[in-house]
């Protein structure tokens, strides 16, 4: 900008400390004093000297210069401002008989379908639970072979007789291990009602009346 088009107390965007800003001329400096102007960071509040118009970009009118909005203001303006938008299309709606937006038409059928991606999805997962049997855990099995057994059974042979009845599957190297403590932890659990009943080391039948 040229040196006599700067007024005192008018608001200009400058360069100040790299950053283009806005700022506001205070007082001219005399030539002894180096020349140049005092002014004011709106944006730091903080005091600045301009030493040429050239640093100067151009004027900011008053009603172009506002406070920095914090970030409550600035989320309170948003809301303000997507309900005014709400609100017309609420108005638009209602004089036309129907959705007059992309936005409302979207909301719209996605009421009309009846459900959602989200609960689509869950209601097929339970359609697939419903018809895929619930997988059995091992002790289960345990319990069913030893109440057809005729005599007590270790681990080993429980587990042996299992996969090759194909009533369970494992990939585990210790199976019958696994076997036996979750049996020892029932029957310590449960007591007399425990399904399972020790008879020897390493041996068991099923309880009576379990």
């Amino acid at each position: 900008m040229k040196k006599a088009d700067i007024r005192i107390g008018n608001t200009y965007r400058a360069k100040v400390s790299d950053k283009i800003t806005v700022i506001r001329i205070d007082a001219k400096i005399p030539i002894s004093g180096g020349g140049g102007w005092n002014a004011t960071n709106l944006a730091t509040k903080k005091k600045v000297r301009i030493k040429s118009a050239q640093r100067l970009r151009s004027e900011v009118k008053k009603r172009d210069v506002s406070k920095p909005l914090s970030d409550k203001q600035a989320e309170k303006k948003r809301r303000e401002a997507i309900k005014e938008i709400d609100q017309r299309l609420d108005e638009q709606t209602t004089a036309t008989g129907g959705p007059t937006s992309p936005r409302r038409g979207k909301k719209k059928s996605k009421a009309a379908s009846g459900t959602t991606k989200p609960q689509a999805a869950t209601r097929a997962k339970r359609g697939d639970d419903a018809k895929t049997p619930k997988r059995r855990g091992v002790l289960d099995i345990a319990a069913e072979i030893l109440a057809k057994a005729k005599k007590p059974m270790g681990c080993k042979q429980i587990v042996e007789h299992a996969l090759k009845a194909g009533l369970w599957k494992t990939t585990g190297k210790t199976p019958h291990a696994t076997l036996y403590a979750a049996i020892i932890r029932e029957i310590a659990k449960k007591g007399d009602d425990a399904r399972f009943e020790k008879v020897d080391r390493g041996q068991f039948q099923a309880r009576k009346g379990a």
